[in-house]
């Protein structure tokens, strides 16, 4: 044994991370709820779809919505169940994408999201989490609605990602060079947040580094360590999400964020989070900013491809405890259906109008 190794105290060698339940491989748990041939295809023009409003073949906005985070699968159904017919709707001017997050960053301890402790009381029974999410994934799909989520845990990117249409890279893990490589060999279009201080550098560089290949450690689909190629992802594009300094969604912060994406030699798609620091953490302001973004794209900015809001069968948020009220975000405020509903719709009347005054010049 190497001598420095073992002079360590044994308070130091006692520290170990203990293995207290194998989880199924991502092949494994593929096999056991299969995506049908129907579904993949489903799955695969979805993503075009997504790809051609990105590259301005299609003047929609996308538009994801849903849950901050997912904690009861049958009020998340309920509300994907409202989102797929709201979409069918609204699907000339719109393209409405499901939120469904299932892993939820922590600054500090708290809980981590549906895949991680699907029962909310610390039991963390990840097996069941990673199936249970899989699962209400698979039923949206069946809905026709394309799926989002933010991947945070690279290891758990390979439970779902034949199945999402569309991905977030949080603030706090667009600097990763783990995230970013991870990025490179998505299959799908990957929107990476603005940096917490709300400067979108930190993203610039993220896209660049997305865009190319990269050999990587990783893990196979049988749950081994493997050494990963990816081909590089070109499907990237800016969220800004507010940051320290406070929102960055008025119409200098977006020329702002346009003039670093073109310096950089990156297309100018921007998404805007109309929620966290864009909203000052208040989700009943969610309308006006998805308003003013709204107006600025009537207005002429093809830059802004689509937003993003957090939004639940009803408003607010509450606490993990043994007396939760149906329909209402365990993490961040939420807007409400209600109140959603009736944004998107106005929303869509709003750029309806413009295709057609648009068609009578022509």
């Amino acid at each position: 044994m190497n001598a420095s190794v073992s002079a360590l105290p044994a308070t130091h060698n006692a520290v170990k991370t203990v293995l207290s339940q194998r989880l199924p491989s991502t092949s494994q748990l593929k096999q056991q709820l299969p995506l049908s041939d129907t579904l993949s295809a489903r799955v695969h023009d979805q993503r075009q779809a997504i790809r051609a409003i990105l590259n301005g073949d299609d003047s929609r906005l996308l538009i994801v919505v849903g849950p901050c985070s997912i904690h009861d699968p049958q009020s998340a159904l309920e509300y994907a169940s409202n989102l797929a017919a709201l979409s069918h709707e609204l699907r000339d001017d719109m393209l409405l994408v499901m939120r469904a997050y299932v892993e939820k960053p922590r600054t500090t301890v708290g809980w981590k999201g549906l895949a991680y402790d699907p029962h909310l009381d610390g039991t963390d029974d990840m097996a069941h989490g990673l199936a249970l999410s899989r699962e209400l994934m698979l039923e949206m799909l069946r809905m026709g609605l394309p799926v989002a989520t933010e991947l945070l845990q690279p290891i758990a990117a390979g439970y779902f990602d034949d199945l999402l249409g569309w991905v977030a890279i949080g603030a706090r893990t667009t600097e990763s060079q783990i995230h970013r490589e991870m990025a490179s060999g998505l299959g799908m279009p990957v929107g990476f947040k603005n940096g917490t201080d709300g400067g979108v550098a930190i993203a610039c560089d993220a896209m660049r580094s997305a865009a190319h290949s990269h050999r990587h450690f990783g893990v196979d689909e049988q749950g081994h360590p493997a050494i990963l190629l990816t081909p590089g992802n070109p499907d990237t594009h800016l969220v800004l999400r507010g940051g320290h300094s406070g929102p960055n969604y008025d119409r200098a912060s977006v020329a702002k964020a346009r003039a670093g994406l073109e310096k950089n030699g990156i297309p100018s798609r921007v998404m805007v989070d109309c929620s966290h620091a864009n909203s000052s953490k208040d989700p009943l302001r969610q309308p006006a900013v998805f308003d003013d973004v709204l107006q600025q794209r009537l207005a002429g900015d093809d830059s802004l491809i689509g937003m993003m809001l957090e939004s639940h069968l009803f408003e607010g948020c509450q606490p993990l405890g043994p007396n939760m009220r149906y329909g209402v975000s365990v993490t961040d405020g939420c807007l409400g259906w209600d109140a959603t509903e009736r944004m998107l719709r106005t929303g869509a009347a709003r750029l309806q109008a413009q295709r057609n005054a648009t068609k009578a010049i022509a």
